[in-house]
C-alpha cells in the first residue's frame, strides 16, 4: 500500500486530530456585537434562529426590513423589532472535493485545505452546541448528513472527508459532458432541500466550476440562511511564475506550459480576471460573504482571522 502525503491526502485520524487545532480557537467571548471588519461573522441571523426580543425606537443603523409597522403607525414615529439568536440552530458545511480541488503549487493539495477547514469548522459547531449536518462530493458521489448535534455526526462527516479525496495515483476521472459544470450546483440544490430556515451554511470550495444557476442557487439559499463561501485558492491560479517551464496532470497525461510566453499570459490573465469578475459577481448577486484560504497558508491560523474572537461560527 502506498504512503500518502499529508500534503496531498488526509486521513480520518488526522482530521480527528483538528480537534486540538479548534479547541486553541475556540476561547470564551462577550456576546457578540456589529463589527465593520471584513469576515464571515454576521451580525444579524435570519429564520427560525431568531427569537423576538422587543420593540424599541428605530436608531440610524438598524435594518429597515425588521421596522414594526403597527407600532410606528399607533405611536407615531419609527419602531424596530428586535430580536436573540437562539442558542441552538443547524450549521451545514457543503465541501467540494472535485477534481480540481486536486491540486497546488505549494502547501497542501486543495483538496486537504478542504477537508481540513470543513473539520476545525465542523468541530467548532459541535462545542457551540449547535447541530452539525453536511453535504461531502467529489464529482462522482455526493454524501448527506443530515444535521445532528451528536460527536457521532461530526466523526461520519469527518469519514466522508477522508474517502471521497481523491487518491495520488489515480487522476480525477475526465468530466462527462456537463458534469464538471453540475458539481457544486448539484450539492447546492440538495443543500436547498434539507437547509431548515435560519441554518449557518458553509460552502467550502474552489469554485472553479460556477454558473449563472450557481449564482441563483446560493441566492435561493440566502434568503432564508446565513452562507457564506470559503474560496480554497492556489497562488499559481491568479499569477504564473515569472518563467519556466511547468506541467499539470491532466486526464490524458501531463500538460506543458511556458511561463515566459508572453501570448499564453495574455491568455492567462484574461481568463482569470474573467473568473475573478464572474465569481465577484456571483457573491454579490447571491448575497454571500466570501473569504479565501490559501493553499499554503495553515487553516486554522485563516480560520481564526476570517471567524473571529472565539472561533465563533456567527
Amino acid at each position: 500500500m502506498a504512503i500518502l502525503s499529508p500534503a496531498t491526502h488526509i486521513t480520518l485520524q488526522d482530521l480527528v486530530r483538528l480537534q486540538a487545532d479548534a479547541r486553541a480557537l475556540k476561547m470564551p467571548s462577550a456576546r457578540p456585537v456589529r463589527s465593520r471588519q471584513s469576515g464571515l461573522r454576521q451580525s444579524r441571523q435570519r429564520g427560525r434562529g431568531m427569537t423576538f426580543a422587543e420593540v424599541r425606537q428605530y436608531q440610524p443603523g438598524d435594518d429597515i426590513r425588521s421596522i414594526d409597522w403597527r407600532v410606528t403607525a399607533r405611536r407615531q414615529s419609527p419602531h424596530t423589532k428586535l430580536y436573540e439568536e437562539e442558542r441552538e440552530r443547524p450549521v451545514l458545511l457543503i465541501a467540494d472535493l472535485g477534481p480540481t480541488l486536486f491540486f497546488a503549487s505549494t502547501g497542501a493539495y486543495k483538496q486537504v485545505r478542504c477537508a481540513q477547514v470543513t473539520s476545525i469548522l465542523a468541530w467548532l459547531t459541535l462545542w457551540a452546541g449547535d447541530q452539525i449536518g453536511g453535504l461531502i462530493f467529489n464529482g462522482r458521489e455526493l454524501h448527506v448528513s443530515r444535521p445532528a448535534r451528536r460527536r457521532k455526526s461530526v466523526l461520519r462527516l469527518l469519514d466522508q472527508l477522508a474517502n471521497l479525496q481523491h487518491q495520488p495515483g489515480s487522476p480525477p476521472p475526465a468530466p462527462i459532458g456537463d458534469q464538471a459544470d453540475l458539481r457544486l450546483d448539484t450539492a447546492l440544490t440538495e443543500a436547498r432541500r434539507i437547509a431548515h430556515t435560519g441554518s449557518r451554511i458553509f460552502v467550502i470550495s474552489d469554485f472553479m466550476t460556477v454558473t449563472e444557476t450557481t449564482t441563483s442557487l446560493l441566492g435561493a439559499l440566502a434568503r432564508h440562511n446565513s452562507v457564506s463561501a470559503i474560496r480554497i485558492l492556489d497562488p499559481m491560479e491568479t499569477e504564473l511564475p515569472a518563467s519556466g517551464r511547468f506541467a499539470v496532470a491532466g486526464p490524458d497525461g501531463p500538460i506543458w506550459f511556458d511561463a515566459s510566453n508572453p501570448s499564453f499570459k495574455k491568455a492567462w490573465r484574461d481568463k482569470v480576471a474573467h473568473h475573478e469578475q464572474q465569481l465577484a459577481d456571483c457573491f454579490r448577486t447571491a448575497g454571500v460573504q466570501a473569504a479565501t484560504v490559501m493553499t499554503q497558508q495553515d487553516p486554522a491560523a485563516a480560520l481564526r482571522l476570517l471567524l473571529g474572537p472565539g472561533g465563533r461560527i456567527g
